[in-house]
């Protein structure tokens, strides 16, 4: 007999008929309400920031001051971030014209106008000066850091400069960092890309330490920090969301304290215990993560590189994603669709990025490279099937209509399958004692 699954699908939802011939296990996790009043969430936790002085008093002696905020890629409530902040820096005295919002876009690409309002508020973009993170133009950068690489470490020249440095960000698993927020916006999103090409190289993601929510001791973060603190950045703002997008918690203050402090909440409701691994899963990604393959792909991602792999060698994972943008308009969302093309496949793209390093963006190309290795990566729904052929994914109209295929192949053997509606906000870990050994010190 069917049975039927709801999961995400651009900003709104599909129904999915699951045919016979699969036994159905749900990634479900108890979610905490979100807050009733986020405004005053955020008012009032920004006048008692963590392990920090106030920022009013932060901003006393400044002239200068630049916020780094997250770009149109990620689910950070900026509008609702910014004016506690912007309210405190007046108070000091700091002007309007005194402040600098550089969006943090790494190496993807630019941030529309549109984008920008939708993310700030016009009553913030018309007031404030707001630009993008330009990590191509060596003027815009300068060194905060001679890395033990011997490759110098930049970020943003305005971001490196300014009299005092913040920056927003969310807490959430994620994949390299462990947990977002902290420092990751000034060390990622406003980095060169030798920065993000280290960070993202095949020495840093193969080692066992750079895992999904894992901070201390997790060579990723530990770099990310290290650039941030180099950078001075003195002050975050970050907020933890439940899958239904509600606020759960925000806190200001110094950007390790502020990390620590939630991603140990949010460690709580955004891990799942299954009790073995599956033959098929259904990787929801909602909006914005959907916009384009190069981000819907980490729903895939996010599941293989689990403590265990979720989907067992020779399965399949199922993305629900419109990919509007295709595989992605940014330079490292080109590089990524590039690599992907290698004519030797998963095996070529892993061979030659631990041969010859990786570009800032191709990383992505490698970590599904590593995940094409062993299962089928299969995107339903998306806007222009074509714009992601020939890159190593397959495509399919609808969830059902990928499910059906995976049916008739297996014949008449009854094949597990996981719904994790939102992979990229609850980790499934395999119910094993080891597992649950890690999970239970997965912030120690």
């Amino acid at each position: 007999m069917s049975t039927k699954r709801t999961v995400p699908y651009g900003t709104s939802f599909v129904d999915v008929t699951i045919p016979d011939g699969f036994r159905v296990h749900d990634v479900e996790t108890p979610q905490p309400d979100g807050h009733p009043d986020p405004v005053h969430l955020a008012e009032s936790a920004v006048l008692n920031p963590i392990s920090c002085r106030p920022l009013a008093e932060l901003a006393r002696e400044a002239t200068s001051v630049v916020i780094a905020v997250t770009d149109a890629t990620r689910a950070c409530p900026d509008s609702l971030l910014l004016p506690p902040m912007l309210r405190e820096l007046h108070a000091a005295g700091i002007s309007h014209d005194q402040i600098t919002i550089i969006v943090a876009i790494g190496t993807h690409r630019p941030s529309t106008e549109q984008e920008k309002r939708t993310k700030l508020g016009d009553d913030i973009v018309d007031v404030y000066t707001v630009i993008d993170h330009d990590p191509w133009t060596p003027g815009n950068l300068v060194t905060v850091l001679e890395h033990e690489s011997g490759v110098p470490f930049q970020i943003n020249r305005l971001a490196a400069e300014c009299d005092l440095l913040i920056a927003t960000g969310i807490v959430e698993p994620h994949q390299y960092a462990g947990f977002s927020g902290g420092g990751k916006t000034i060390a990622i999103g406003c980095a060169n890309e030798a920065v993000i090409e280290y960070t993202h190289g095949p020495a840093l993601l193969d080692d066992p330490r750079t895992r999904l929510a894992k901070l201390a001791g997790n060579p990723f973060q530990d770099v990310v920090r290290e650039v941030a603190r180099r950078s001075r950045l003195a002050f975050v703002a970050n907020v933890i969301k439940n899958t239904a997008g509600g606020i759960v918690d925000i806190a200001y203050g110094a950007p390790e304290a502020v990390q620590d402090h939630l991603a140990t909440r949010a460690s709580t409701f955004m891990t799942a215990a299954i009790p073995h691994q599956v033959d098929v899963a259904i990787a929801g990604v909602p909006a914005p993560k959907d916009a384009n393959l190069y981000q819907a792909s980490r729903a895939a991602s996010y599941l293989q590189f689990a403590p265990t792999p979720v989907v067992k060698p020779g399965g399949a994972i199922i993305i629900p994603a419109r990919c509007s943008e295709g595989a992605g308009d940014g330079a490292g969302e080109r590089r990524f669709a590039e690599a992907m093309r290698h004519p030797e496949g998963a095996a070529g793209i892993i061979r030659d990025a631990r041969a010859n390093g990786i570009q800032a963006g191709a990383q992505r190309a490698y970590i599904m490279a590593l995940v094409l290795e062993d299962v089928d990566v299969i995107i339903a729904g998306a806007v222009d099937p074509a714009s992601i052929a020939g890159l190593g994914f397959g495509t399919a109209p609808t969830v059902e209509s990928a499910l059906s295929t995976l049916a008739d192949n297996n014949g008449p053997i009854q094949r597990s399958l996981l719904v994790a509606p939102y992979a990229l906000q609850t980790l499934p870990i395999v119910d094993t004692q080891e597992n649950l050994a890690v999970e239970s010190h997965r912030l120690s």
